[in-house]
């Protein structure tokens, strides 16, 4: 029997977010129960939106809650390189021999015709995927295209009927209509590969023995094992965990929950808490304790443990959990380390004193005018905006317009902050001290604080974001009716700055 591999191949395009964690420890607690390897690669194609911070971020956010791999991007190993923007020549030669095979095609439609196609299979109540249309072209055709330099991808053949059989640790037979898969992409036009042949050429290159991901993706395992019957591979177990819901059963989303691992680690939770939690997420001891080590987990682990009900994650019952760690496993010396370590840590005093010490005279001031940095949530409600110089639907408006942008800002820098706030401001024609005013409230709890847009750097995305939903919700956000105008309003906004 070969030795079991898994892997987990986050994209750096963002915060580090706890799905990614979530799916990275169950991949690492089957490999090491089995005594396999456990692997991380970059999924790095998206080259707009895959930044190097990013995937640093990754890497310290998954070593603090105590995840390791024996192979990746960081440590080495005999399967690299271990980013995909590095193999785009191994994509493209497999690309390439499964045109030669008859198992893919070139296809040479522009964006424009391939949005009239959807438009046109829209009318017409049909499913909205390739038709099929550059098979028909003839191979002197498709030399001519290729000879001018006309921009091509490369998608791959998919039967038109039957059925295909996914077979899933979890779920058994799982049977998928060939007419619901897509021919897709394979090879972009800029020479990068999509994820379906970038993730089956590097399972297969890297020796992956068994696939654990969320269930998201079994819509698109015909197309995978197509892949692996087309290059004529063994194909890897597969296994679709359950995705992490909300509270209200919904995906979870940053909209209605902190997602990103630095949230939690900003907010003083344990990593040893934190990996606890996301263990208990649709899994269970065998004694059926809640709380439990990671090396506990990982002794006892058995993946058919796994329910299949969407595990709900509760900020509230990680916080109940926290605490337990907090009084069981710490000694009053341990708790003052550990605490100094978080609230005093070099690289946030550095950034917090320049901007507090203009503004004490003691050391007993401090608590005062930092004290909202090391706070989660903030005891505001209306009452704390009333004097605000806006009128109350401008009010709502601007913190909900706030948030929407701040929800999209992808550099989380001082400067880029405090451009988008200002731009919004002059968008919505609100002077922008006015504008400001209420951001303050919303993230330091009062318009006597310290630059607001350094404490948004300092405190980070997610913090940022949490404050700023909370201050929508206590002034009142848009209702039904409100909404629709407002998110209209705000696209139009975004068109102008543009």
């Amino acid at each position: 029997m070969s030795v079991v591999r898994t892997r987990i191949a986050p994209s750096p395009t963002g915060d580090p977010h706890v799905g990614t964690a979530y799916i990275a420890l169950f991949n690492m607690a089957f490999a090491k129960k089995m005594g396999g390897e456990f692997i991380l690669r970059i999924e790095d194609t998206d080259q707009v939106r895959s930044t190097p911070e990013s995937e640093q971020m990754i890497l310290d956010a998954l070593r603090w809650l105590g995840i390791e791999w024996s192979e990746g991007p960081d440590v080495g190993g005999p399967h690299g390189p271990y980013r995909q923007s590095e193999r785009s020549e191994i994509y493209r030669k497999y690309a390439l021999e499964l045109v030669e095979k008859g198992h893919a095609f070139y296809a040479f439609e522009t964006p424009e015709e391939l949005d009239a196609m959807r438009e046109q299979q829209r009318e017409q109540g049909l499913p909205q995927k390739y038709d099929g249309r550059a098979l028909l072209l003839t191979q002197e055709e498709i030399s001519a295209k290729l000879e001018a330099g006309v921009p091509y991808v490369i998608r791959m053949k998919v039967p038109e009927e039957g059925t295909c059989l996914v077979q899933d640790m979890l779920r058994g037979e799982i049977e998928i209509d060939w007419a619901q898969v897509d021919m897709q992409v394979l090879l972009k036009a800029d020479g990068l590969p999509t994820y379906h042949l970038a993730n089956v050429v590097d399972d297969h290159l890297m020796g992956i023995t068994h696939v654990i991901r969320g269930e998201e993706w079994i819509n698109s395992a015909p197309k995978h094992i197509l892949l692996y019957q087309y290059f004529g591979w063994d194909m890897p177990t597969l296994c679709h965990m359950p995705l992490l819901r909300n509270p209200d059963k919904s995906k979870l989303s940053k909209r209605k929950n902190p997602t990103s691992i630095l949230y939690y680690q900003r907010m003083g939770f344990l990593p040893e808490a934190v990996i606890n939690y996301l263990g208990r997420m649709g899994w269970s001891m065998p004694d059926e304790r809640e709380k439990f080590s990671l090396p506990e987990m990982i002794e006892h682990f058995d993946i058919q443990r796994v329910s299949l009900g969407g595990p709900v994650f509760d900020v509230d019952k990680l916080k109940w959990l926290n605490g337990t760690w907090i009084r069981e496993e710490h000694t009053p010396e341990q708790f003052m380390q550990k605490f100094a370590e978080w609230a005093f840590a070099p690289e946030r005093i550095s950034a917090i004193a320049p901007l507090i010490m203009p503004r004490i005279d003691t050391f007993s001031d401090v608590a005062d005018v930092a004290g909202f940095f090391l706070k989660g949530q903030l005891a505001i409600d209306a009452s704390s905006f009333a004097d605000i110089k806006l009128e109350e639907e401008t009010l709502r408006k601007g913190l909900q317009f706030a948030l929407w942008r701040l929800e999209a800002l992808r550099s989380w820098e001082k400067d880029n902050i405090f451009n988008e706030m200002k731009t919004l401001a002059q968008q919505l024609g609100v002077k922008p001290k006015d504008f400001f005013a209420p951001l303050f409230v919303a993230i330091a709890g009062t318009t006597a604080s310290v630059s607001v847009f350094d404490s948004m750097s300092i405190l980070g995305p997610d913090l940022t974001r949490s404050r700023l939903r909370h201050a929508v919700s206590v002034v009142g956000g848009p209702s039904k009716k409100e909404a629709k105008r407002w998110e209209k309003e705000f696209a139009q906004l975004g068109q102008e700055s543009e």
